[in-house]
């Protein structure tokens, strides 16, 4: 059984941007994959010749979405919040996602990694 993993980046940039981002084709082929084809509810995550799809199982504007691997037994999902505080303003983005204790490490290494694509793609 795969284990949750909870992460959470601060991100400089309006919800209403952000949240384009992470729900779109066009955003979240600017840092998420390298392509993506949408089929109603299921997005085709494409890598590099390899692909993955998922389906679209949440979205409430510039707050959430959750995709749920499709090819996957578990109830695993990932998912993005945008949380935004209402006293300093201040936004982050809280991941969810679930990976063996072996691939944890590598999970988060990824993450991070995309992040750091996500806020070059946000002009960060």
């Amino acid at each position: 059984m795969k284990n949750k993993i909870e992460l959470e980046y601060s991100i400089n940039s309006s919800p209403k941007i952000l949240f384009a981002r992470l729900s779109t084709p066009g955003g979240l082929s600017e840092w998420f994959a390298n392509d993506i084809n949408i089929q109603g509810s299921v997005y085709t995550f494409i890598w590099d010749g390899s692909e993955q799809s998922a389906e679209l199982v949440t979205k409430k504007d510039n707050h959430l979405v959750r995709f749920k691997w499709i090819d996957d037994e578990d109830d695993a999902y990932f998912e993005f919040k945008i949380h935004k505080d209402e006293l300093t303003g201040d936004v982050a983005l809280m991941i969810t996602d679930f990976a063996d204790d072996d691939d944890k490490d590598d999970t988060i290494d990824l993450w991070d990694r995309q992040i750091d694509e996500l806020k070059h793609a946000l002009g960060l």
